[in-house]
């Protein structure tokens, strides 16, 4: 039995049509796998590796696409080729994603009903290791005037008190408002703590003038709106 040792394949072995940059070039980005895209981000591979058993390794490491979005640069660093350099590189197109992905919703967004608030929100908060509690200020039209967290860390009707939203809201010339909040554990069924909070900010809402319209649990890409379920 032959005892050379069998090297692992490089992106040069790759026959050029079908290199990631090549195939990007020749049939679009939506064409490439993550591992294509991740490795066309990290650009090269080391001496005993090609960039694609790298990027590999990284969609490996991270078992779904969305937890490199909260990784740290030292979570991504531990993965063997990716130096700090690659880590900010793959952090920052992230991020720029992020940034788009909301712009062109902040451009349109209207909230017309439950599904409106979530599909706004998910995004951001569906993946949150700990809970944040986010209001959506709202103008006569229902168009998102702001968004603020409120609260981050286990809801509590003690702690995410009325006066916090409704000075916010006052100082926004808010007409209504929707809050919302993440379950880390990704069931979206309300708590009684979830439910008290509620109540105390719809009635702090008819004191003042400014409507509580919704308030949005968000679990793992699915959620449940209070008002929905009969209890606002």
């Amino acid at each position: 039995m032959s005892t050379d040792t069998i090297k692992p394949m490089m992106i040069r072995d790759v026959h050029q049509g079908d290199r990631p940059r090549e195939r990007l070039k020749r049939q679009g980005a939506e064409s490439l796998s993550n591992q294509e895209l991740i490795a066309i981000l990290l650009r090269t591979g080391t001496k005993e590796e090609s960039v694609l058993h790298i990027a590999n390794r990284v969609l490996t490491s991270f078992e779904q696409l969305h937890e490199l979005k909260h990784a740290a640069i030292e979570e991504i660093t531990s993965v063997k080729g990716i130096g700090e350099a690659k880590a900010i590189q793959l952090l920052a197109a992230i991020e720029l994603g992020r940034r788009m992905s909301q712009q062109r919703i902040e451009d349109r967004y209207t909230i017309r009903s439950p599904q409106d608030a979530a599909t706004y929100l998910m995004a951001d908060m569906t993946a949150l290791l700990q809970e944040h509690f986010v209001v959506l200020f709202l103008n006569v039209k229902n168009q998102i005037i702001h968004k603020q967290t409120i609260f981050i860390g286990s809801l509590n009707a003690s702690i995410v008190h009325p006066r916090e939203i409704f000075r916010e809201a006052v100082k926004r010339s808010a007409a209504s408002l929707v809050c919302a909040h993440n379950h880390p554990s990704g069931n979206p069924a309300p708590s009684p703590e979830d439910i008290e909070v509620t109540k105390r900010i719809q009635e702090a809402g008819y004191i003042i003038g400014i409507e509580l319209l919704d308030h949005v649990i968000i679990g793992d890409h699915q959620f449940i709106s209070l008002k929905e379920k009969g209890y606002m």
